[in-house]
């Protein structure tokens, strides 16, 4: 036997306690070694008999009889020695290699390892097991030390119970909102860490949870996995405040930067004409051509508070807009009267006889003729029709809007609320179409086409 790397182990020595020749050593049966002796000498007994009964009869001196029966006979017990050994040997180095591979010593090789010879084979095998089982080791070692340094790194709790609901496994973001070490969460049970109440749940909730480090809105995933054939936990703890509060910073910006485009794009005008008005005013009684030109003004006012108005009433409409309320729908009757609100000829309606969907038709409608009053307002005059079609597609009803216009142009912020590209748009369209699909668990989009210029709006309900 030989050993590969730097280790030291005990090299060709007899395997004490190995198990397997523990089983051998049963009683009232010999070891396998003596067996083999026995049988080494049972197997060359008959020759030595018949050479000693040979020189008995040999009319030689006693003297030379007796040396030669002595040389015989050890011969004999030399030779069956030798076998038994030679196959003994072989098996306890092949026996040390196995129990040194069985401790996770994997550095141990068999010596003379032969093809073509029996044992050669056997040794060859045991080698090329050793090879593998090291090389299979040295590739779990470094994936657990990934593993380690992964879970060193990242910001989300990750812990592992065991069938006891003790921590098996802590990494340092679950010992930081835990206000522990990492090595001090091992071995307690989850009721003691103040965790029991998060074991049970499904596979993955959003909720609040006061933990001794913080206190938020938590996402909580929860898996099942084995080892070794034992059951575990896994619990993974990410933090959402943080990703809240900033999606709610970024949507404050966005809405304060639209309103305040909004309020300045009519306060501005109406500022301008009350300073008109008021040294108009001040400079006397008015002339006939006066007062019509402050009618105008006062009726320019007028407008633009109304539109003001308005602009807050759609927003309040986008943040109220009602549960759908289901019912059974006409697809090709509900598609013929959004049809209907646009100008004759614009739109042309495809859909299947007989195609019903359950929805909220009013709803429904609302969405399908902002979609269409977008392609129509986008295709210029003289240009084809906005097609306005519906098909059943695996168990939904895909509505779809083509025009011929010049596209999206910027596809990041079409559903942002209240952005808009057209002059005096109010930006909540496409929202308020979000909106009613995703009300019915369904989804729209908005993408250029791809066969010839124009867009191509996509909504989906379930059927």
């Amino acid at each position: 036997m030989r050993r590969e790397g730097a280790q030291n182990p005990r090299m060709d020595a007899p395997a004490q306690g190995h198990p397997a020749r523990a089983r051998a050593a049963a009683p009232r049966r010999l070891p396998f070694q003596r067996r083999v002796l026995l049988l080494a000498l049972g197997g060359g007994l008959p020759a030595v008999a018949f050479v000693i009964v040979v020189l008995a009869r040999l009319d030689w001196p006693a003297s030379m009889r007796l040396a030669l029966a002595l040389v015989v006979t050890g011969c004999w017990i030399g030779c069956a020695i030798a076998l038994s050994r030679a196959i003994v040997e072989p098996l306890r180095s092949l026996a040390n290699l196995l129990e040194s591979l069985a401790a996770g010593d994997f550095s141990v090789r068999g010596r003379h390892p032969r093809r073509g010879d029996a044992l050669g084979d056997v040794v060859i095998e045991a080698n090329r097991l050793a090879t593998t089982l090291r090389g299979q080791r040295f590739a779990a070692l470094e994936a657990t030390a990934l593993l380690d340094k992964v879970l060193a790194e990242i910001e989300v709790a990750v812990l592992a119970f065991d069938g006891e609901d003790r921590i098996r496994i802590a990494n340092p973001a679950a010992g930081t909102l835990l206000r522990r070490r990492p090595e001090a969460l091992l071995g307690l049970h989850a009721g003691e860490a103040g965790l029991a109440a998060l074991l049970a749940g499904p596979a993955c909730s959003n909720e609040l949870h006061e933990f001794p480090a913080r206190a938020g809105r938590w996402q909580v995933q929860r898996t099942v996995f084995r080892e070794g054939g034992e059951p575990f936990r896994l619990l993974v703890v990410t933090d959402l405040s943080e990703a809240l509060r900033e999606e709610e910073r970024r949507a404050w910006r966005r809405l304060i930067r639209v309103i305040w485009h909004e309020l300045n794009n009519s306060l501005a005008p109406i500022k301008s004409v009350i300073e008109t008005a008021r040294d108009a005013l001040a400079g006397g009684p008015l002339e006939a051509e006066e007062r019509q030109d402050l009618a105008q003004a006062l009726s320019l006012m007028a407008d633009r508070s109304e539109a003001l108005r308005r602009f807050l009433s759609r927003y309040s409409e986008l943040a109220r807009l009602p549960a759908p309320r289901l019912a059974d729908c006409d697809v090709p009757a509900l598609l013929e009267r959004v049809a209907a609100v646009q100008p004759s000829g614009r739109v042309c309606v495809e859909a299947p006889p007989g195609l019903e969907l359950r929805a909220d038709p009013d709803q429904l409608e609302q969405a399908l003729i902002n979609l269409v009053r977008n392609a129509v307002e986008a295709t210029p005059e003289g240009g084809p029709p906005v097609v306005l079609s519906a098909a059943p597609a695996s168990g939904q009803v895909v509505f779809e809007v083509l025009d011929a216009g010049s596209g999206v142009a910027n596809p990041d912020n079409l559903f942002v609320p209240f952005f808009t590209t057209k002059p005096g748009g109010s930006g909540i369209g496409l929202v308020l179409a979000r909106q009613v699909a995703e009300g019915h668990g369904g989804t729209v989009s908005l993408a250029n086409r791809g066969d010839r210029p124009g867009c191509r709006a996509r909504l989906v309900i379930p059927g």
